[in-house]
């Protein structure tokens, strides 16, 4: 992929100059950049001037993004792992687990072939438009200090995108960052290790940056993009604006839990107040949001009374 730092800039690039610069023929130059049509990146060929990628791309750099952290985030970062294509950043941090360098692991893709939302649903993936994070964070006390961890996480996405000026953001329980009630980025948990002693929690985030050149089409809820919100945004500062804020929003939470950030969350609350229904498989039970308990539970009052929900997928009733 190194032929796509030189296209990047979105200027002409000669078959020779870009031949020279990889140490190939130009005929390998060809071979290349016909493995980019895979991409569905728009690349011109003009005679007498070269190829250009139509619109240029924000390529993830490593050194740029360590430049933009803050202190803390940068001093506790091991690796930085930053790669073109992936099925899943979720799957080379649990490799990363697994071989143990997870300490301070973070990693990151252009594109990701077979990300996962919630209950296994795709998360779709243009090349080097989107944000695909995953980090290892680990904890002492197992699984049952990581309540409410998920919606930590989807405070520290708010924090870094209010730092944007982004107005209007708001938190759709379990795992949801929303503007204006549209999706705009989500969430995904993944522990490995002894859920009684020292486990290891894959903290995945993907977040909508431009999605020009997805499939659209076969997303089956009203979503948006950053673009749409605030035209062009760097992702590398992006990226390390979250990558702070979730090293701050992780201290916070080994010290207090999810109570510590209780208040902060529900001011962000989407549904607070509203009528919606939550689905547990087969089962719907609908009532209205009054809240969330210490641990991040859902509190809805139903016909029945009031009953708390750690698990769910909630919707606005009628929708």
């Amino acid at each position: 992929m190194e032929i796509l730092s030189i296209l990047a800039d979105g200027n002409y690039h000669s078959g020779e100059e870009i031949g020279a610069h990889l140490g190939v023929s130009r005929a390998a130059v060809w071979k290349q950049l016909q493995k980019l049509e895979s991409l569905q990146l728009n690349i011109e060929s003009v005679k007498g001037r070269g190829y250009r990628l139509i619109g240029g791309l924000d390529l993830l750099d490593s050194d740029k993004i360590k430049k933009f952290l803050s202190s803390g985030a940068r001093d506790a970062l091991g690796q930085l792992e930053i790669l073109p294509i992936i099925d899943s950043t979720n799957n080379a941090a649990g490799a990363a687990i697994k071989e143990e360098r997870w300490n301070g692991y973070c990693c990151l893709a252009e594109q990701q072939s077979a990300g996962r939302g919630r209950r296994g649903r795709q998360w779709l993936s243009p090349f080097g438009r989107n944000i695909y994070l995953s980090q290892v964070w680990g904890f002492q006390s197992g699984a049952s200090a990581l309540e409410g961890l998920s919606l930590s996480v989807g405070l520290a996405v708010v924090r870094a995108l209010t730092k944007l000026g982004i107005e209007g953001l708001g938190l759709k329980w379990p795992n949801d960052v929303l503007h204006n009630n549209k999706k705009l980025a989500g969430i995904l948990l993944e522990m490995q290790g002894d859920p009684a002693g020292m486990c290891q929690v894959i903290v995945g985030v993907g977040l909508n940056v431009d999605m020009t050149g997805a499939a659209v089409a076969d997303i089956s809820q009203p979503w948006t993009d950053l673009a749409q919100i605030i035209g062009v945004v760097d992702r590398n500062k992006l990226v390390a604006e979250l990558m702070s804020e979730l090293h701050s929003v992780f201290r916070e939470f080994s010290l207090g839990g999810f109570s510590i950030h209780k208040d902060e969350w529900s001011r962000h609350d989407a549904f607070a107040g509203r009528d919606v229904k939550v689905q547990l498989g087969d089962t719907y039970i609908e009532g209205t949001v009054i809240g969330l308990d210490h641990t991040g539970g859902l509190r809805l009052r139903t016909a029945a009374g009031e009953r708390v929900f750690n698990g769910g997928e909630v919707s606005l009733r009628g929708l």
